[in-house]
């Protein structure tokens, strides 16, 4: 029976002597059985750890065994055959007991090399596939703010290129529409006695004020003279006074008072109205809202601005509670948490179908200057 087992199998008396062995346990170790009838198995084929230092015969697990009349099972040690090469081992050791004392031990050994070297392949593939992660991750992080560093440069081109716009349009549509204006009315008095001509000459005066209302208002749009002048909190109120006039919609304004007189960089001005201004255009586009109100209030050195409508929400699974890397909504709420995260801030959302929409910026160490 021992003989036909494929693993090896010997017994030892107290001494540590082999007392037998089968074919199996002698030919991993370059022995036949024979050979190894007698011999202390500790110094034949465990007497050193892997990297070769000697193993004291105390610190022999295989001889614990019966030593202390408990078994074990190890797998991290090596064996060692006749030619002085070794290889990693499993191996067992259980007492051989005779009226409850331990007469000597069993053991049963196998070759585990191919197990060994799996695992070794398996952690450096491991190991590898780690690297690759890494340095995947770490190329992809540096596109990502490759990207993100372009659009906040193309944030910038923009406003200033609406600064130029609007001054240009302001400059000189501004001026010809009012020396337009001027002339209708020179004419008018002039032709007091002519009701056709006058009448012309009025409803071109009303259209030339049409005009130059629609300029004020694509100005206001390309760069609010309010946002430069008094700030970004009258700037809002403006925008939001405005909203509410064209949309019908009723809208709330609420500043702590704390922020009012608080002015901020010109950047970061800039960015939030453009944010409000995107929020704002979303829920008349898109949320059916009756209402929005806007908060704004410090915490320690940092701002909060709060932007909720009572509209139809986002569908299920674009709306969340934790900060968000765009949604499949459009490019509005993408572009708002652009713009949060070029000042250095943090965007939340917070949505669901039927209860409208909840932006929430905060912008730390914005009051530590």
């Amino acid at each position: 029976m021992l003989d036909s087992t494929g693993e090896g199998i010997y017994g030892i008396d107290l001494s540590g002597r082999c007392i037998f062995m089968n074919r199996a346990g002698a030919a991993m170790l370059g022995y036949t059985p024979d050979e190894v009838l007698g011999r202390n198995m500790h110094y034949l084929m465990h007497h050193s750890y892997a990297n070769r230092d000697l193993m004291p015969i105390c610190e022999c697990r295989i001889f614990k065994a019966f030593q202390q009349a408990e078994g074990c099972r190890i797998d991290n040690e090596v064996l060692w055959r006749r030619d002085g090469t070794s290889f990693p081992a499993e191996y067992a050791s259980y007492p051989i007991l005779e009226n409850n004392q331990a007469i000597g031990a069993v053991v049963t050994f196998n070759d585990i090399t191919e197990r060994v070297e799996a695992q070794r392949l398996r952690l450096a593939a491991q190991v590898e596939l780690e690297r690759r992660v890494v340095e995947r991750t770490s190329e992809l992080q540096k596109a990502h703010d490759r990207m993100r560093r372009l659009s906040s440069h193309l944030n910038t081109v923009r406003e200033e290129e609406r600064i130029r716009i609007a001054r240009e349009m302001h400059d000189e549509l501004g001026s010809m529409l009012t020396a337009f204006s001027l002339e209708l009315n020179a004419l008018l008095h002039r032709y007091k006695a002519e009701p056709t001509l006058n009448q012309r000459l009025q409803d071109m005066l009303v259209l030339s004020n049409d005009a130059m209302e629609s300029l004020r208002r694509i100005l206001s749009d390309l760069r609010p003279g309010v946002l430069d002048h008094l700030g970004l909190w009258a700037a809002a109120e403006h925008l939001l006074r405005e909203v509410g006039q064209r949309s019908g919609l009723k809208v709330q304004i609420s500043i702590a008072p704390e922020l009012e007189r608080v002015r901020l960089s010109r950047q970061v001005e800039t960015a939030f109205y453009r944010i409000l201004q995107e929020a704002l255009n979303n829920t008349l586009k898109h949320a059916h809202a009756t209402s929005v109100s806007v908060s704004a209030w410090k915490k320690g050195t940092s701002i909060h601005l709060s932007i909720r409508d009572d509209g139809v929400g986002l569908p299920a699974g674009e709306g969340r509670t934790i900060p968000w890397a765009g949604t499949q909504s459009g490019f509005g709420l993408l572009g708002i948490e652009e713009r949060v995260w070029d000042m250095g801030g943090r965007c939340t959302l917070v949505s669901e179908p039927g209860h409208g929409v909840h932006i929430e910026i905060e912008l730390p160490e914005a009051l530590s200057a």
